[in-house]
């Protein structure tokens, strides 16, 4: 598999960025990764960086974003925060990834079984931890009074696939750079759900 080069790079859409990604998943759940030479992708990534996708995910040690796509180095942004949430520190390195190096799709992922989730959802506060879950809570009192009767695994459920679509929002809302890129069709920006018990991404946008 050749590492990507700036002319490699600038022929890949938005929607190609995302295929790429989904066909990487596919080969992740059958066990059919590509063959990558690391070491000379090492050589050959020593020099610069072209990334086609910015993934920002939580920081849970079973979603790693280039082993779930199937990626090597040089293919990915990988930004990671517990609960995959949006503050200005990863606002402004999606801005980088996007706006000066070139990526073409900004993925925000969630998991299933997220404990910043369920921390959230039982208001725990724990240090700077509050920093976190706040931003998750601002679905809750929407959803719980939606899904009055909902148990604890479907509200942890509704409340993972809300704060993904919020983390999208907040990233097409809060960064003049990445609305304007987003507008133009000059990047995609996406949700996405991780299952850690099948190893299957599926694309919230879909």
């Amino acid at each position: 598999m050749r590492t990507l080069t700036k002319d490699m790079q600038n022929k890949i859409s938005p929607e190609a960025a995302v295929t790429l990604l989904r066909d990487g998943n596919a080969r992740f759940v059958n066990n059919l990764k590509l063959n990558r030479n690391l070491l000379q992708q090492v050589n050959e990534t020593s020099d610069g960086q072209h990334p086609f996708a910015v993934i920002i995910s939580c920081m849970d040690s079973r979603t790693s974003a280039e082993l779930i796509f199937d990626q090597g180095l040089g293919d990915v942004f990988s930004i990671r925060i517990a609960g995959n949430v949006i503050n200005e520190d990863i606002l402004g390195s999606a801005e980088f990834g996007c706006k000066v190096v070139g990526a073409k799709v900004i993925v925000v992922m969630g998991h299933t079984g997220c404990g910043a989730i369920k921390g959230s959802i039982a208001n725990v506060d724990l240090g700077h931890l509050h920093f976190i879950t706040h931003k998750v809570q601002r679905c809750i009192p929407s959803l719980k009074a939606k899904y009055p009767n909902a148990s604890e695994n479907d509200m942890c459920s509704h409340v993972t696939r809300e704060n993904i679509l919020m983390g999208v929002s907040d990233l097409k809302s809060r960064s003049s750079i990445l609305e304007e890129m987003n507008y133009k069709g000059e990047i995609k920006i996406v949700g996405a759900l991780y299952d850690i018990s099948t190893g299957i991404v599926e694309f919230l946008d879909a």
